[in-house]
């Protein structure tokens, strides 16, 4: 068997050596390194100094074996099948290519001795191990796991089918459901065949990062659809049998009542998914073919993201970082459902914390737990509404405080007051871009004085597709499309622009993927006297752009001309009533 060899000199030396980065920069990791227990190399990419491939390269090297990127070699699928996929998520290990006695396998940790072992066991074969990116394993992972699912769905599908049907309301009793589930294809083929089911649908939703899942029932059968990066994808359909027991299995693991089927329910699921937790919120509505349930999946590990990965320009986010520090004043995130306000919301808030703050929230539902914040759920039937938590929060001695959104005039003016008396505000609204809030604040009933007083800046954002990286091709838009929507022609001698061309990643679709489109209006003087002076909306715009800021629809033409996205996704997600 081939096993890496030993270090032989450490990471940093390697990427100096190599010219990667400066003596100065391997000094800052160090230093850095001191104090955390971060990998060396992960350091060097969290300060941008490398890109992860070159820190992978590195440690190929270090280990004596080869780095292979996944996306550009060529994998044989019937190879890659060679192991079960409990061993092979188990390990994310994947079995490339095979040569005579000899087993390529592509892994995360090349130097898991207990994975080549149980590998070399199985298979029979000798093991050379390479190292290749995690986000290239994980997509292998997903093309090869596709037959699988599709066969556990179909053998699921099977175990229900005439008779079986009408047995599933016991296994469910039997087998039990709760808040906490443990997903594992591990074992997935002694589970009754509903439970199967849901796993399948609710894994794979999570292996294709999607953020909803919707079970919907029509005259004939019922349709499963995700929604991933902003857009639903129908991806399987079930026979009409299935249906009632699917909704019973949902509202079981949610811990909602199975014998209401009348009105719409929520609820709450906990899984943990190859060793990740995830929450799901879980909504049921009667539709006049039945109940229909929609579960939004929250990954408890991604709203941890820095600000620095939301895809903010270099400018704009050091001026979003420059109101954040103020002791007081509210910022205000604006945007449509789902536009990304909640993660930028965290995002800021995750930067702030630390022990010598004290942070408080009020949210509609505490979508994700984050340590040392202390967040209150809104109980309306008890009367703990947003304003009257607001109330209370400025007692318990705040510094910060976050409120899940402003939706009437007691929120807004308890918001303003808190920003005037020593605390900085955190909350959202629904508006088009940046310089319509304030206008929103006044037709609620705040006064304007007060508006101009409290409100330190406004951050209105959209998301966008990214163009996928795989199938990335250039291309010469049609020229007149460009000039009748404005786009910044100037900006481009020769205009060449890119899209995605589709592939096995991406679903075809051309993006992987979102990237945030903001617009940041900072308060000063002028806009200031021009919301006392209640100056029509116009005017406000005019002021903020003098001012400099970029609006929605520039970033977004930035991001196009530097690649990440498209014009139809800009003119998807920005050119909208009052958008652009």
């Amino acid at each position: 068997m081939a096993t890496p060899r030993g270090p032989k000199k450490p990471i940093g030396q390697i990427l100096l050596e190599k010219g990667l980065i400066t003596q100065e920069q391997l000094d800052e990791a160090l230093r850095i390194q001191k104090n955390t227990t971060e990998q060396l190399g992960r350091i060097l990419v969290d300060l941008g100094h490398v890109s992860e491939k070159d820190v992978l390269r590195a440690q190929a090297e270090q280990l004596g074996i080869a780095f292979l990127e996944l996306d550009r070699t060529s994998v044989d699928q019937e190879v890659a099948k060679a192991i079960p996929q409990s061993v092979v998520q188990r390990y994310n290990a994947v079995p490339i290519r095979r040569t005579g006695n000899r087993l390529t396998v592509a892994m995360q940790d090349p130097t898991n001795v207990f994975a080549l072992d149980d590998i070399r066991l199985i298979t029979g074969y000798e093991i050379d191990p390479v190292l290749a990116a995690p986000d290239d394993i994980t997509a292998l992972l997903r093309s090869v796991d596709g037959d699988s699912r599709n066969e556990e769905l179909r053998t699921a599908l099977e175990a229900l089918d005439g008779g079986a049907a009408a047995a599933v309301a016991d296994d469910m009793n039997i087998t039990g459901g709760g808040a906490d589930e443990e997903m594992d294809r591990r074992g997935l083929e002694d589970e009754a065949p509903i439970i199967r089911i849901v796993n399948v649908i609710i894994q794979q939703a999570i292996k294709d990062r999607a953020s909803d899942i919707h079970v919907e029932p029509d005259r004939r059968g019922v349709r499963v659809r995700y929604r991933i990066d902003g857009v639903l994808h129908e991806v399987m359909n079930v026979p009409k049998y299935v249906h009632a027991p699917l909704i019973s299995r949902i509202k079981i693991m949610g811990d909602m009542n199975i014998a209401e089927r009348r009105l719409p329910q929520d609820g709450r699921i906990h899984v943990r998914v190859e060793g990740k937790d995830y929450d799901l919120r879980v909504s049921t509505l009667p539709t006049v073919f039945g109940e229909k349930s929609v579960m939004r999946i929250l990954d408890q590990s991604s709203i941890l993201i820095g600000l620095n990965k939301l895809g903010m320009a270099p400018d704009m986010q050091a001026q979003l970082e420059s109101i954040i520090v103020q002791p007081n004043g509210m910022i205000l995130s604006t945007g449509p459902t789902g536009s990304g306000k909640t993660t930028t919301q965290y995002s800021i808030l995750n930067k702030l914390n630390s022990v010598e703050k004290n942070i408080t929230t009020i949210e509609d539902p505490v979508e994700y737990q984050l340590p040392g914040l202390n967040q209150v759920h809104v109980n309306r039937k008890a009367g703990l509404t947003f304003a009257n938590a607001m109330r209370y929060f400025v007692r318990q001695d705040p510094d910060i405080i976050m409120v899940g959104e402003i939706r009437d005039l007691e929120t807004a003016e308890t918001a303003v007051q808190a920003s005037l008396t020593g605390h900085l505000v955190l909350s959202t609204l629904h508006t088009n871009d940046a310089p319509s809030a304030v206008t929103r604040l006044v037709d609620m009933g705040v006064e304007p004085f007060l508006i101009a007083a409290s409100v330190i800046g406004v951050l209105a954002q959209r998301l966008g597709r990214r163009i996928c990286q795989n199938c990335k091709e250039p291309y010469k838009p049609p020229m007149e499309a460009l000039r009748r929507i404005n786009f910044p022609l100037e900006a481009l001698e020769d205009v060449v622009l890119y899209r995605g061309r589709g592939c096995e990643q991406c679903r075809h679709t051309g993006y992987v993927g979102r990237v945030g489109i903001y617009e940041l209006m900072l308060m000063n003087e002028e806009i200031q006297d021009l919301i006392v002076r209640r100056a029509p909306l116009s005017e406000v715009k005019r002021a903020a752009l003098a001012g400099g800021m970029k609006s929605l629809k520039m970033d977004g033409f930035q991001k196009v001309i530097e690649g990440i996205t498209t014009v139809e996704e800009v003119m998807r997600v920005v050119f909208t009533a009052g958008g652009a």
